[in-house]
């Protein structure tokens, strides 16, 4: 089994998606599906049960897996450390991240990149959503993990890492706290907290609609400057706020409830990088690195654990849910004490 193959299995074993593990890979759906036919005959096994809908491991399928994982991040580790040898990687990689969760995968990846290449430093910031893009832009980034997709000009995306539920924050009290999920028609009973400052149409058209689905208005609310303005805003009753699913985790307090969405599309954070003025082979190892994470939502999921105030990593920066901005300065029960927004050398 080719090397090549064996990484299409393996991001397809953690996928279970044939067009996510193409564009991963950036290869063709076709050419997933040849590489695992041709594994199987080569087997003499079905790796996957396939279905319209899904696409699940077989035993045979997860016993591969667990043997050939192992030995695929030895061999990429063996690869990357010869490459940092020969092209003499060293100086700081500079990224940005969103969210809690881009953050937990962030500071995961560093901690890899670093053991991979000891002549390099991480240098790991939040960004803040009334300029989510001008940090990159300037060049004062080297790439970012945020949400995407960003029609923004100068701007590229990468690959899609995560692609999370969405979720209505609302009032405790208000009758859509009551119920089990929410629709976007629901979004034109309710106002909408928006964010102040100079925001991308573009930007605002995919996270914050103006009208439903069904073209009604959604009326607008209050505005904010930072982030853990929201959460006040809200349970104050004073209006809604779009969330990933996953905040909840992360931004839970008295007086809010987190009701999620049975339509409309999935939330999405990739990586996204400078289209000129940007030497590619630093940058790249490290997107490598954050594609090649075993179960990523995982990794989320561990980072958050990690990251409690009384945790030895509390200093790490608990960054806004997504679409939000928050202050280098105004207090959050969330954060440790002393946080900000400032780069953090990893």
């Amino acid at each position: 089994m080719e090397l090549r193959d064996i990484e299409i299995f393996l991001t397809l074993a953690e996928e279970l998606h044939f067009g996510r593990t193409a564009e991963r890979l950036h290869i063709t759906p076709s050419r997933v599906s040849h590489a695992i036919k041709k594994q199987e005959r080569r087997i003499g096994a079905p790796l996957f049960e396939r279905t319209s809908r899904t696409v699940r491991l077989t035993p045979v399928g997860r016993q591969l897996r667990d043997d050939l994982l192992p030995a695929h991040v030895q061999i990429q580790q063996a690869i990357g450390r010869a490459v940092a040898e020969a092209r003499g990687f060293t100086g700081a990689l500079r990224i940005g991240y969103s969210t809690p969760w881009c953050a937990d995968l962030v500071f995961a990846a560093a901690e890899v990149f670093r053991s991979r290449y000891a002549g390099c430093t991480v240098q790991i910031q939040e960004l803040q959503f009334d300029d989510p893009y001008g940090l990159l832009r300037r060049g004062e980034l080297d790439l970012q993990v945020s949400e995407v997709p960003a029609a923004e000009p100068g701007v590229a995306a990468g690959p899609v890492l995560l692609r999370e539920p969405r979720a209505l924050m609302v009032p405790a009290g208000h009758p859509l706290a009551r119920r089990d999920s929410v629709s976007l028609e629901d979004l034109a009973s309710v106002p909408m907290i928006m964010p102040g400052g100079n925001i991308s149409k573009s930007l605002l058209d995919i996270h914050l609609p103006s009208h439903t689905p069904m073209g009604r208005l959604i009326p607008r609310g209050p505005s904010y400057t930072f982030w853990p303005e929201v959460p006040p805003l809200v349970a104050a009753g004073l209006g809604v706020s779009i969330v990933a699913t996953r905040a909840a985790r992360y931004h839970d307090r008295p007086g809010v409830a987190f009701v999620p969405f049975r339509d409309g599309p999935t939330l999405d954070y990739g990586v996204l990088w400078r289209t000129t003025g940007q030497a590619p082979s630093m940058p790249g190892a490290f997107v490598d690195i954050l594609r090649s994470l075993p179960l990523r939502t995982g990794a989320c999921e561990a980072g958050h654990d990690a990251h409690r105030a009384d945790s030895p990593t509390a200093t790490t920066p608990t960054p806004a849910p997504s679409g939000a901005a928050a202050s280098p300065t105004a207090p959050d029960p969330g954060r440790p004490n002393g946080w900000s927004s400032e780069p953090r050398t990893v």
